[in-house]
């Protein structure tokens, strides 16, 4: 007998027949799609018919997952703007540096 499950977007979900582990990505209610992602990255979308036809198991996120493109883009955006954070750090260093120099050229004139 199937074991009935609602497709909810994250969770984890196990084919029993095909012993395949996949995660939902997003479920679209008007078009009755649901887009799930497998362990090596790939992309598919089922209907709800097919589903609702699965013999599923939910289960914990896989050891070692690696994470999707997004969530990869995601990261690379924030180690942007970590590097554009160092660089305005860098500019006022060097700012310092000029103040300490002029800083110095007025203690010889005295």
């Amino acid at each position: 007998m199937s074991r009935d499950y609602e497709p909810v977007p994250g969770q984890w979900y196990e084919n029993l027949e095909d012993e395949e582990s996949f995660r939902v990505l997003t479920v679209d209610e008007d078009s009755e799609l649901v887009e799930i992602e497998y362990l090596d990255g790939e992309v598919e979308e089922i209907d709800l018919e097919t589903w609702h036809e699965m013999d599923l198991d939910q289960i914990d996120e896989p050891e070692g997952w690696a994470e999707s493109e997004e969530d990869e883009d995601d990261e690379e955006e924030d180690e942007d703007e970590e590097d554009e954070d160092d660089w305005d750090e860098d500019e006022d260093d060097e700012d310092d540096e000029d103040w300490d120099e002029d800083e110095e050229d007025e203690r010889d004139e005295y």
